[in-house]
């Protein structure tokens, strides 16, 4: 396995999620992180609180990056305007979550800098959740043959596990930024994650950028938190 040669600020490869229920609260995390942390997902949670787009307003106000984590899930036609409508906005990522025609759909609605990426599979899902959705196949296969439609569909890459990112990179090549959430520190609890690594772990095995939330919101010192981990994402990429 190798780190990621993309060439992106090791400060930025942490992204933390804002699952919390209001603006208030979101504001107050990103207030107690400080210059801890700079790229931000905020999902549907916040999205239905009401002014998602005033709160991305005040994020980018404040020189952080953003990643609406949405899972545009629709018809074609619909996931198309959607992303074109998202656009719009200052936000770095989104996420689409479907078949290959839904990609398409994500990758003709994009414009400017806006980076559409694949779910591949949930990381609270495994293999017997597939099974229970009617899914019979391998896991590893369907991450590997969603990873592969979204970039034939044209998609800027997948979010992933940490435990497949290695074999999207062993099999695919670095095309696709690999994003992963289901990050935990050693011995932390992975709660309704089941498909969890370790920051180093993830890193190692190829991905980009990780996304963390409970770990560090639900920390003593968030911040003191963010910072561990923004220490060793800075020690692997400085070695």
């Amino acid at each position: 396995m190798s780190l990621s040669q993309e060439p992106i600020a090791a400060k930025d490869r942490l992204i933390v999620a804002l699952d919390v229920p209001s603006h208030a609260e979101a504001r107050r995390l990103v207030e107690t992180l400080g210059d801890a942390v700079t790229f931000y997902k905020i999902g549907l949670e916040l999205f239905m609180a009401g002014d998602y787009f005033d709160l991305i307003a005040w994020l980018t106000a404040r020189g952080r990056k953003v990643f609406a984590d949405l899972k545009f899930y629709d018809i074609p036609a619909t996931v198309e305007r959607a992303v074109r409508a998202l656009s719009r906005h200052p936000v770095a990522f989104a996420t689409v979550h479907g078949d290959r025609a839904i990609m398409e759909a994500a990758a003709r609605g994009r414009e400017g800098d806006l980076k559409i990426l694949a779910v591949t599979v949930l990381t609270s899902m495994d293999e017997k959740a597939l099974e229970e959705l009617g899914y019979q196949g391998d896991l590893q296969a369907l991450v590997l043959k969603r990873t592969r439609q979204a970039l034939e569909a044209g998609l800027d890459g997948v979010i992933a596990s940490g435990l497949e990112a290695g074999l999207i990179r062993e099999t695919i090549g670095a095309a696709p930024l690999i994003v992963t959430p289901g990050v935990r520190p050693e011995g932390g609890a992975s709660q309704d994650q089941k498909r969890v690594v370790t920051v180093e772990q993830a890193f190692v095995n190829g991905s980009d950028y990780i996304v963390v939330g409970r770990p560090i919101r639900d920390a003593a010192d968030p911040k003191a938190a963010a910072y561990a981990i923004q220490r060793r994402i800075a020690a692997l990429f400085r070695g």
